[in-house]
């Protein structure tokens, strides 16, 4: 089978192209003429340049039995806000409709946790769980709404499209590197003296990638599915990360509003000066809260993998040192 994939060249992208491969599929992967492809070198796959909002998706999409729709853009600055919608919503509608005019199949479209919102008191949520779009924090936590929706309302007139909520995934090609790679990478360089309590529900990528494939074969057109696995604190999390590297994990707290209060000097005042900012507000605000999930049902109707999270941490500590975003001098200091 010929599969189209968006995104790629990112994290989740990348882990799901290497499975496909794996398991037989033909690749074409979707990338901007200015997007970095060190994911994807010495891969057998077929890349065209396009967009997310290219008129002529539907052409690069002719011969392939299903699309799967990971590409998003990532961003917490308030200042992204058209960015979020123009590339996430809208991105996502042209990718839907590019799909049905090229005579897809299924696709499966990534959309994320962020999308479903927070329990209340830190009490895990599954699939029929959905916050209120104003209570959800920040516009990419929206945008991510937002662009469910549009996959939801193309199931309800009829085309096959399955939804799949990430996470927070760990492992190998995370090459930005994402949110949750950036706590790891601010451990290894021992940048990171104090944490703030909160807890995520962590997913090792591989498992995400297979989570995907999963949906393709087993998804219910229009449902979606948690891809997760363990509920963590960040304490935690840091913990085992001391385990495996002789590190030392942070020893205290620090309430949140003192990052709250930083960030909103650096995004509201700072920036107006020239100077980019370096905390963002709507991180500091999501970080208040323990984002806690079920992901029982893609375990139970897809065969979600649930890999142990310290593999994951392991894999992502091994890849992240061996392409050098980790100088030998910080991890000995």
């Amino acid at each position: 089978m010929q599969v189209f994939v968006t995104g790629g060249t990112g994290f989740v992208g990348a882990n799901l192209v290497r499975l496909l491969l794996a398991e037989g599929y033909r690749v074409r992967a979707l990338a901007r003429s200015s997007s970095r492809l060190d994911n994807l070198q010495g891969l057998d796959v077929e890349v065209v340049n396009g967009d997310l909002l290219d008129p002529n998706l539907a052409d690069l999409m002719q011969g392939c039995e299903a699309v799967f729709h990971v590409a998003a853009h990532y961003s917490l600055w308030q200042s992204d806000r058209e960015m979020l919608y123009q590339n996430n919503v809208l991105g996502t509608r042209n990718v839907l409709a590019a799909a049905r005019q090229a005579g897809v199949n299924r696709t499966v479209y990534t959309s994320s946790v962020a999308a479903i919102g927070v329990g209340a008191n830190g009490v895990p949520v599954n699939e029929t769980y959905q916050s209120p779009v104003e209570k959800l924090v920040g516009y990419y936590k929206q945008s991510k709404y937002w662009a469910e929706q549009e996959a939801v309302q193309a199931a309800k007139a009829g085309q096959d499209v399955v939804i799949v909520n990430p996470s927070s995934p760990i492992g190998a090609w995370d090459v930005k590197p994402t949110p949750t790679g950036e706590i790891i990478l601010r451990f290894l360089r021992r940048q990171m003296p104090a944490y703030v309590d909160t807890g995520l529900n962590f997913v090792d990528v591989q498992d995400v990638a297979w989570g995907h494939l999963l949906a393709l074969q087993k998804g219910k057109r229009g449902d979606r599915y948690i891809l997760g696995n363990q509920n963590l604190t960040l304490k935690s999390v840091l913990d085992q990360l001391a385990q495996i590297t002789g590190l030392p994990a942070p020893a205290r707290s620090i309430p949140a509003w003192i990052p709250l209060s930083v960030a909103w000097v650096d995004e509201k005042v700072l920036a107006q000066f020239g100077k980019t900012p370096s905390v963002p507000i709507d991180g500091v605000r999501m970080s208040m809260q323990y984002m806690y999930y079920d992901a029982a049902k893609a375990v139970q109707e897809l065969g979600l993998p649930q890999t142990p999270i310290e593999v994951g941490l392991r894999r992502s500590v091994d890849w992240f040192r061996e392409r050098g975003y980790v100088e030998k001098e910080i991890e000995s200091r």
